[in-house]
This record gives C-alpha cells, structure tokens and sequence, in this order.
C-alpha cells in the first residue's frame, strides 16, 4: 500500500485539503464576521466586490436543485466526480500533475461541503470592469477547480512526454538498446 502513497501523492492530498479548509474558512469570514448574508454587497475596489449569492446549482448555475431530491441529487454527483478526481490523482506520478488534480479535488471538497450542510453553494467574489461582469460571483473552490482545470488542459496540450521515450527504449536486432 505505501507505493500508492508516494510523497507527490502526499502533496496532493495536503492540498486538497488545505484549499478546502481554505475555502470554508473565508466563507465563515464572509457568513459569520462580514455579515455578508444579510449586507448582501460589499464595495471594495473598483473591480472587485463581495457579493452575497447562494448558488443552488452546478457550474454555471446548470442542474438547479429545487427540492430536496434534487439536493441530494447533486451531493451525490458531485462527491461521485470527486472520487473519480482523487482516483485520478491517485494514478498520477508528477507533481503537476497531481498538484493540478488536487486543487479541482479541494475546489470539489469545499463546495460539496457547503451543499452537504446547507443545501446550497455560498459564492462572494464579484470580479467585474465598470458593469461588465466576464465571470459570475464565485469562491475559492470554484476558483481552485477553475485552476486545476486550466493547469490540466494546458499541460495536456503544451508539455510533451519525455519519460515515455526513457520507460520504452528502442532495442536493435540484437537487442540491445539503440542509442
């Protein structure tokens, strides 16, 4: 069992957590000291606000749970997609890899959290220009995800595998490595 817990997968899995904790801990600042549910807006600078929103829904408000199955319906979405992602993650060697994986899992964590306890998602973060909003009122898991997401994609596309030529040598005739 210890070859599945390498030190990178270590690392991910601290991560995970701490952007969950994270993530819990700046919506308690913004619930419990800022009052922000019932300030509902904070102006503090000229891009960006606090916004109280609850979000009953999945990315970009998709799949709105209405009733209490439904609710249920998208914790046990979500915690599913959760597991797939820490599987993944848990199949992963490199570390940004892995790191990437770990903040969708955190992201995942923490919003699961919320709609486990009160049936909704709370998001905040109001980044705008002038009346132009280019992304909806957000949190950190969300941001995290958003992240992780980007990080995966971009690796996918621009970083090539070199450690595939090393694992696979070409052997000659005689089979001995080809140099």
């Amino acid at each position: 069992m210890s070859g599945v817990f390498t030190r990178n997968r270590l690392i991910g899995l601290a991560i995970a957590a701490v952007i969950a904790i994270i993530d819990q801990a700046v919506k308690w600042l913004m619930i419990e000291p800022l009052d922000l549910r019932q300030v509902r807006h904070i102006d503090l600078l000229p891009f960006f606000d606090l916004t109280y929103t609850e979000n009953r829904g999945v990315s970009l408000g998709m799949l709105q749970a209405t009733n209490m199955e439904m609710r249920w319906l998208l914790v046990l979405l979500t915690a599913g997609i959760a597991l797939v992602v820490l599987v993944w993650m848990m199949r992963e060697r490199k570390i940004a890899d892995i790191a990437a994986l770990a903040l969708i899992l955190g992201g995942a964590i923490g919003n699961i959290i919320d709609r486990w306890e009160l049936g909704y998602v709370i998001d905040y973060a109001d980044f705008h220009i002038g009346t132009f909003r280019p992304f909806l009122i957000f949190n950190i898991a969300d941001a995290a995800i958003t992240i992780g997401v980007v990080i995966i994609l971009a690796r996918s596309l621009l970083v090539r595998e070199k450690d595939q030529d090393n694992e696979n040598p070409r052997l000659d005739e005689t089979g001995e490595t080809e140099q």
